[in-house]
């Protein structure tokens, strides 16, 4: 049995979970504005406290690499390294947008996170999981995704979908808000395929997924970087 502790910190709010295997142990969250520096240590705190354990019986630590919120990122994986540092255990990155929606859906899932302006971080899977478009930066307008939605409906979920509600008003296009988020309850059976295959992160080296600069410029039309 694989013991691993989880946390997510791309958005607003944070959440922190353990898995056994890929099996949910216990789960904290807490979606509120800064809540990842001031509560995070403490949700860790009570996942393992609820399930009777410590960081000695862990096996590996996952933490989600982005792309999302550069503070919440940074808070994260500098939490995570501290963590693997001090208790000598593998650090597993998972990407953001993985886990935000398992619901089957007859078309395309894409899920969205917000990235300022007009923009928006997402991905584009079919309802076997298979990646249709890598994880992107994508300047959202009224021809956006036309391409994909002239073949099928794709159903866009997450903070980022909401924005993307008011200006693409194609029939192909569905929209669910920001009840669908990241959250860390849903990286234990990705974070244990990855434990399997032995994919750890260099824990002196890794740094957070931010996908863009974080400086003051016009939006691109599209960045893509395979994630």
């Amino acid at each position: 049995m694989a013991l691993i502790l989880s946390f997510e910190t791309s958005t607003n709010g944070c959440s922190a979970s353990l898995h056994a295997s890929g099996v949910l142990v216990s789960n904290f969250e807490l979606f509120a504005e800064r809540s990842s520096a001031e509560m995070l240590t403490t949700l860790i705190e009570q996942v393992l406290k609820v399930a009777k354990k410590t960081f000695k019986d862990l096996d590996a630590l996952a933490v989600s690499k982005g792309p999302g919120s550069y503070t919440g990122l940074r808070i994260g994986v500098s939490t995570a390294k501290g963590i693997c540092f001090a208790a000598d255990l593998p650090l597993i990155s998972v990407n953001s947008l993985d886990t935000m929606y398992k619901h089957s859906f007859n078309g395309l899932l894409c899920p969205m996170l917000d990235a300022r302006r007009m923009e928006v971080y997402c991905k584009v899977i079919d309802k076997n999981g298979e990646v249709v478009m890598p994880t992107a930066a994508v300047a959202i307008n009224e021809n956006s995704f036309e391409s994909l939605l002239e073949k099928k409906q794709i159903l866009f979920c997450g903070e980022g979908a909401l924005k993307c509600k008011l200006i693409i008003n194609h029939p192909n296009a569905h929209f669910m808000g920001d009840e669908i988020r990241p959250k860390a309850a849903h990286m234990g059976k990705l974070a244990f395929e990855k434990y399997k295959a032995l994919e750890f992160e260099n824990v002196a080296e890794f740094e957070p997924f931010y996908l863009k600069e974080f400086v003051s410029i016009a939006p691109v039309k599209s960045k893509k970087v395979t994630a």
